[in-house]
């Protein structure tokens, strides 16, 4: 591979190609999923798109596999390389390019990372609704690759729903670029759908236009008690018809997620006390501050006449929303403190949930006695994240076990064994799972008339 890492320096310049012992740790491990085996040959680090063109086009004439990364913020092992592979670190590509204010658009570069993004629409005058715990972090080029969804996927939908327009290098080396401003654009296949949610396996994204949306003018923002799971899905309908298209956020906390980081992650206050049977973090952006927090005080208030919620601590300044959505984010600041062995992001139909992990509880405990668990997540969207340490924290055969019994149960109830983290390398076994082999076989098409010799991501998602 010497005259193919010769060429790729001609490319990029010396000192943004890194190999053998200048190859940093951190572009060994994907998040916080397991650090790789495999070695990289190298990691290159383009700075425009036609580097990036040029770049593929080397590996594609040496049959050197490439493995895109962007933040390095993934939970599923979608950016951990392979051994011998090409690392292709978008990180140099940073930056807004244009904002268009008459289309509502932003263009920015892959490498950009989403508080960037976030800061440069606020200072416009606008509002980018994407909003994940690692966003300081995390790239554009990243979420648009395994689809994000965060908090706000209720109201603004996920990644797919935010993006109008993509550049997109393809494994040859071919530059698509498809800079779409416009909302409608009927014109054949949209074929950036065809690389959001792709994990880098289809192409590799340069530039992307996002939608933009009016900054609100208030957020008002609750913790609430309910008795059970069934009172959560009667206080999301009766949240739905009370404040229409402004509620933005309904994320659940179940007793042990609740419990575990208010005692556990230092600084978090209890505003509400323990013994519920769950604690909804519910959030509405609106247009009118004082008419909207009218609105939201009335619309607890119904729940509360109602028997729907027990109790409910009302946001009354932004620092106190920001605490109450401390104890929500805080399952990152959890996972560090607490050696789960398993850390589940699935959907099943929002009815089904509560149901679900009474089931999976049941069925793991029998198995695992000592096991504990804690469950958390986007109810409004039917995503529930679901934890779990075992007794034996150093045995990886009963890790696989335990995802065989999680994820049989997935299949049993007809949901997805990957709500927004993706699939990579840690749920790729279990892909079929959730999908039907008719469609696994489309996908296999897709990637052998994209990627025929299969030098993007090689090894992750199919």
């Amino acid at each position: 591979m010497d005259t193919a890492l010769e060429a790729l320096r001609q490319v990029v310049g010396r000192q943004h190609l890194l190999a053998g012992s200048d190859v940093e740790a951190h572009y060994l491990q994907d998040g916080f999923a397991p650090k790789s085996a495999g070695v990289p040959l190298a990691v290159a680090r383009p700075g425009s798109t036609q580097e990036v063109s040029s770049i593929l086009r080397v590996c594609c004439a040496h049959r050197l596999p490439v493995v895109p990364q962007g933040g390095l913020t993934g939970l599923a092992g979608g950016a951990t390389p392979t051994d011998g592979c090409l690392v292709l670190s978008l990180e140099r590509m940073a930056g807004v390019e244009e904002i268009d204010a008459a289309a509502a658009t932003l263009t920015a570069w892959a490498g950009t990372p989403l508080q960037i993004v976030q800061e440069a629409a606020r200072a416009a005058g606008f509002f980018f609704p994407l909003d994940l715990g690692a966003r300081g972090s995390c790239q554009i080029g990243g979420n648009i690759a395994t689809n994000a969804g965060g908090n706000r996927v209720l109201r603004f939908g996920m990644m797919r729903d935010l993006v109008l327009g993509l550049e997109v290098v393809l494994a040859d080396g071919t530059v698509l670029t498809s800079l779409n401003k416009m909302l409608k654009n009927n014109t054949g296949y949209d074929l950036k759908h065809l690389f959001i949610g792709s994990e880098g396996t289809l192409g590799v994204v340069t530039r992307a236009v996002l939608r933009l949306y009016p900054t609100p003018a208030s957020a008002c923002t609750a913790l609430c008690a309910v008795a059970d799971y069934e009172h959560t899905v009667a206080f999301l309908r009766h949240a739905q018809g009370g404040l229409g298209g402004a509620l933005s956020s309904f994320e659940m906390m179940w007793p042990d997620f609740y419990e575990l980081v208010t005692r556990q992650v230092p600084g978090l206050t209890t505003p509400l006390p323990h013994g519920h049977g769950g604690y909804v973090l519910v959030e509405a952006l609106g247009s009118s501050p004082s008419r909207d927090q009218e609105q939201f005080e009335s619309m607890l208030q119904g729940a509360l006449a109602g028997g729907i919620i027990a109790d409910a601590v009302v946001a009354q300044s932004g620092a106190e929303s920001q605490e109450l959505w401390r104890i929500r984010d805080a399952s990152g600041e959890m996972m560090q403190r607490v050696p789960f062995q398993a850390k589940f992001d699935v959907s099943i139909p929002t009815g089904d949930i509560g149901r679900f992990l009474d089931d999976c509880r049941a069925v793991l405990a029998r198995r695992w006695p000592a096991m504990q668990s804690v469950a958390f997540g986007h109810i409004g969207d039917s995503n529930v994240h679901f934890n779990v340490h075992l007794p034996r924290v150093d045995d990886p055969q009963q890790v696989s076990e335990l995802e065989h019994l999680f994820y049989d149960r997935i299949r049993r109830w007809n949901g997805s064994i990957s709500a927004e983290h993706g699939i990579g390398t840690l749920k790729r076994e279990f892909l079929d799972y959730s999908r039907t082999p008719e469609e696994i076989a489309l996908m296999r098409a897709l990637k052998r008339a994209l990627d025929p010799h299969d030098l993007l991501n090689p090894g992750k998602l199919l």
